[in-house]
């Protein structure tokens, strides 16, 4: 079954957690600390692979979790990475993260290949922790999570010559009788519901033609099957655009002409450039004759070649094919069409540690990459772990920024999901942190409308 479309979420696998141990052997009664680190965890790739031309698979699986790294060891023994997930889709398909407007990728090349969701590094082992003061230190990190979000994935298939028109123009006709393929053929609209591709040689010439659903006015607003349609349009190097010159219908086929070239238009202005071959239909029918002259002249206005044809007596098929094969082997030497322009991707800075503000409730808010990351990888729970964590603190301007906002003692501060306590003073010295007890936590979220 054919799909277009599709939301997955993902989750790249945790870092595995440090180890904390130290060396015990006989006649070594201080062998200091051996903690080996834990394994990174598996990322999420999304690869395109040629062999597939629907998101049908994905819509029936929607959860995608990468594999965690594994825990440190002793004798400085290193965690097992996660092992990669890699996600299969068909050439052609945009990814954006769900709500953003912005493309994350387009996978527009066989085997191109992007990462969505980086696996989290593992935890440092406690040997990292020792220094002249602290000879077995009796703390590891803990690994760091995975990332995780919520992507739409949209196909639009990659053809080089795109069959456009109103419904029962005679487009799907047409690609039975110049391919293999066997589109269901009927005397009513929108009898073609999805995209369908063809393989047509001419002469020695190969080439994709994809038969697309019609277009009736107001499809650039999603009138009929709108969107649905155009999109697969944007990835074709040339259209050839079926008038059913016969107007058995009623309507008058050069209006129908412009019509449909004010939709692409409409939709997207680099498409109304797309270059076309205007294929005048049904020139088996009473009145195709007298109306293809017009549509001759109307396809003149775009300088656009005319060929008056009849997908069911095959009349005039092959010189048009032979156009078509001439006027790719022009535009084969250019690049590939796209309307997608990807964002730059530019790493964190070191400087992004330092955001604070204010929660609603009152409550500081520290964010930045670095920071959060740090906590994340923090135990909480014990004493040294803490301690390390304000010296971080202090070596990346946390610190500073918070005193220079105004934090007072005994305020709450928050990085990420983790809740800080800015002690008071006669608990610890001014200016370091205590974790909060579990009970805490609980009254300050209950105090603030929120649930953990």
């Amino acid at each position: 079954m054919f799909s277009d479309e599709a939301r997955l979420w993902i989750k790249a696998g945790g870092g595995g957690d440090g180890s904390a141990h130290f060396r015990r052997e006989k006649y070594v009664p201080r062998g200091g600390p051996d903690g080996g680190d834990g394994g990174r965890g598996g990322s999420v790739y999304l690869v395109a692979d040629a062999s597939l031309n629907t998101l049908w698979s994905l819509r029936r699986r929607r959860h995608y979790k990468a594999a965690a790294g594994g825990r440190g060891n002793k004798q400085r023994q290193h965690g097992a990475a996660g092992p990669d997930l890699t996600i299969k889709v068909p050439v052609g398909t945009l990814v954006r993260p769900v709500g953003s407007k912005d493309a994350l990728a387009d996978l527009a090349e066989p085997a191109q290949r992007v990462m969505v969701a980086r696996g989290g590094r593992g935890g440092l082992g406690n040997t990292h922790f020792t220094t002249s003061t602290n000879q077995a230190p009796r703390f590891a990190q803990k690994g760091e999570p995975g990332e995780e979000q919520e992507l739409y994935l949209e196909l639009k298939l990659l053809a080089d010559v795109g069959l456009v028109g109103k419904p029962n123009a005679g487009k799907s006709t047409l690609l039975s009788v110049i391919s293999a393929a066997r589109p269901k053929v009927a005397a009513y609209a929108f009898t073609t519901l999805e995209p369908l591709l063809g393989i047509v040689t001419v002469d020695e010439t190969s080439l994709v033609v994809a038969d697309l659903p019609g277009l009736i006015e107001g499809a650039h607003l999603g009138v009929g099957l709108g969107h649905e349609f155009l999109r697969h349009v944007e990835r074709t190097r040339l259209l050839i655009h079926v008038v059913d010159a016969s107007g058995w219908s009623g309507s008058d086929p050069v209006a129908d002409f412009w019509e449909i070239n004010a939709e692409l238009a409409a939709y997207n202005p680099e498409l109304a450039k797309r270059p076309q071959i205007v294929a005048a239909n049904k020139l088996d029918l009473p009145m195709a004759a007298e109306h293809a002259p017009r549509l001759a002249a109307a396809a003149a206005d775009l300088d656009a070649p005319f060929f008056a044809i009849s997908g069911a007596t095959r009349q005039g098929i092959r010189p048009m094919l032979q156009t078509v094969a001439a006027r790719l082997h022009e535009l084969w030497r250019e690049p590939a069409p796209t309307t997608v322009v990807l964002p730059e991707v530019t790493g964190p800075g070191l400087d992004d540690v330092s955001d604070v503000s204010r929660d609603p409730d009152g409550a500081w808010r520290v964010a930045g990459r670095t920071v959060e990351r740090t906590v994340a990888m923090t135990d909480l729970e014990n004493d040294e772990a803490l301690q390390w964590l304000q010296r971080r603190f202090d070596q990346l301007g946390v610190t500073a920024a918070l005193n220079k906002a105004g934090v007072e003692m005994g305020e709450t501060v928050r990085v990420g999901s983790s809740e800080l306590e800015w002690a008071s003073p006669g608990m610890m010295e001014p200016g370091t942190l205590e974790r909060r007890t579990a009970a805490e936590r609980k009254l300050g979220l209950r105090s603030a409308g929120l649930t953990e």
